[in-house]
């Protein structure tokens, strides 16, 4: 069990200041693995400072050394990438398979990736676009970034927030759910070994509505990053808009998968299941809502229900094991109320629905469920319920697709699946998503970004796209003639 702090001030561990003590569990057994007592605003103060302490040094760092550090921090994580997989499962009820082979290698290529954004600052060529004048565009860094990240892909999606943040020249505050603490404080303290100066990364482990508000509220916070709900974001938006921070937002999602009627169903069935039971369904790209053309629609319900039978429920540290548990009792409630008020609608459960028999039963799991006959306008259909729940409907036309696919507030990732180029181009184009796949659902790479559009937010995680998130543009602009009258002096000056 971690016996030391939760907390990763000025470059050291150590215990929070609220007085409120809290117990981080593995949800797929009620293991303890460590005690805490959570974050204050007095914590959340003192991070922010040590993050504006750092920020002289590490902003006027060159983007080499910058590089060289994150690349040295790179080599660190892989020295220990089964230690960070193996807490990364226990702590959040994941497959060490979906660890393993996931989360830690995909979280050492991001680092990686931004070593080498750090030295390509991008912008307009300098050029006299004025005959007097030479004009250059600078990228600067921000400031001091607060940044809240979700308990689903703790590891992953800290470092999707830290990255490109220091690539750029900033430092940080991230406040990690207190579901999920253990490999933020661990990531951390790896890139402090490497080389990366004290201050520059703080971790700050406790509540939304404590820690959370305290830095999204800091009057030294340049800019908010928050990953998490559509409901909480808006509130994260609202308070940061206040003090006019810059803020970004990875928000809700409620995927689409359209299945047309010449696509190779065998692949879109597994697409879907795969799709839908990452991370036990909690992943905000999931595959939640198949819509499959009627010629296909049964074949595909059969295949996808025979594929559903064959996944397997297990121990997390079992590499046999399929899909391991949600988050907590508290989400794995929230699901099944979801499915049993679909069931009461009308809905037909065709597989799964509930929790498990047996010892898996007094964990958090639930059993991977597929879900037919809903209504389009159903909550299970329209809301996010970041659990291993698909609902299947059938459409009849190209256009019937597009529509019921763009048909809820989200916009953060879809996929179509189809033999037909022009099918695939329209599906691209008209489907309402920061991300379509064609023929596939779920993979990212660290070269192209994340993000969505509508209520799933605004900006870019990962990629090129996401530094420019971190910076500030400044044009300089320098005369170049020595002449002390400018032909613009005369809208001013009636002679010379």
């Amino acid at each position: 069990m971690e016996t030391t702090g939760l907390q990763f001030i000025a470059g050291k561990r150590r215990s929070g200041t609220s007085g409120e003590h809290y117990e981080v569990t593995n949800p797929a057994t009620g293991e303890v693995l460590a005690t805490e007592i959570l974050a204050g605003p007095e914590d959340v103060d003192e991070a922010v400072a040590a993050a504006r302490a750092a920020f002289c040094e590490w902003s006027r760092a060159t983007p080499a050394e910058r590089s060289e550090a994150m690349l040295r921090w790179a080599d660190r994580l892989d020295a220990r990438a089964e230690e960070f997989a193996r807490v990364e499962s226990r702590n959040a009820g994941k497959p060490i398979r979906l660890t393993e082979g996931f989360d830690v290698p995909g979280t050492i290529d991001n680092v990686r990736f931004f070593a080498g954004a750090a030295r390509n600052l991008e912008g307009r060529g300098s050029a006299e676009y004025s005959a007097d004048h030479t004009s250059a565009i600078r990228r600067e860094p921000i400031g001091v970034i607060g940044s809240i990240a979700p308990w689903n892909y703790p590891l992953q999606m800290g470092a999707w927030k830290i990255l490109p943040a220091i690539a750029a020249g900033n430092t940080i505050v991230l406040k990690p759910s207190e579901l999920t603490p253990l490999t933020s404080v661990m990531f951390a303290e790896a890139a402090e070994e490497a080389g990366i100066p004290d201050g520059v990364i703080n971790i700050v482990t406790g509540t939304g509505p404590i820690a959370g508000q305290a830095l999204v509220t800091h009057p030294d916070v340049a800019m908010v990053s928050f990953t998490g709900s559509t409901a909480v974001g808006r509130q994260v938006a609202s308070q940061a808009a206040g003090l006019v921070k810059r803020v970004h937002l990875e928000l809700g999602g409620k995927a689409p998968f359209v299945v047309f009627d010449d696509a190779d169903v065998e692949a879109a069935a597994r697409g879907a299941v795969a799709g839908a039971l990452i991370n036990a369904g909690q992943d905000c790209t999931a595959a939640t809502r198949a819509y499959v053309q009627r010629p296909l629609y049964g074949a595909f319900v059969e295949r996808v229900a025979e594929l559903l039978d064959g996944v397997r429920l297990g121990p997390v540290d079992d590499p046999a094991t399929d899909m391991g548990s949600l988050i907590s009792f508290k989400q794995r409630d929230k699901v099944a109320a979801m499915v049993d008020a679909a069931r009461e609608a009308g809905a037909t459960v065709v597989r799964g629905g509930k929790i498990p028999d047996g010892p898996l039963g007094q964990a958090a799991y639930y059993e991977p469920t597929l879900i037919t006959d809903a209504a389009q306008d159903s909550a299970i259909v329209q809301q996010e319920v970041f659990g291993p729940v698909l609902v299947v409907l059938p459409f009849d036309t190209d256009d019937d697709a597009i529509r019921l696919a763009n048909d809820t507030p989200y916009g953060l990732a879809a996929s179509a699946w189809t033999s037909n180029v022009f099918r695939a181009g329209r599906a691209t184009r008209e489907m309402q998503a920061g991300c379509v796949w064609i023929n596939d659902h779920i993979p990212i790479i660290s070269e192209m970004p994340h993000g969505g559009y509508k209520a799933s937010g605004f900006g870019k995680d990962m990629s090129a796209y996401a530094f420019d998130e971190y910076t500030n543009i400044k044009h300089v602009m320098t005369e170049i003639t020595g002449d002390q009258h400018k032909s613009w002096h005369d809208v001013i000056f009636t002679s010379s």
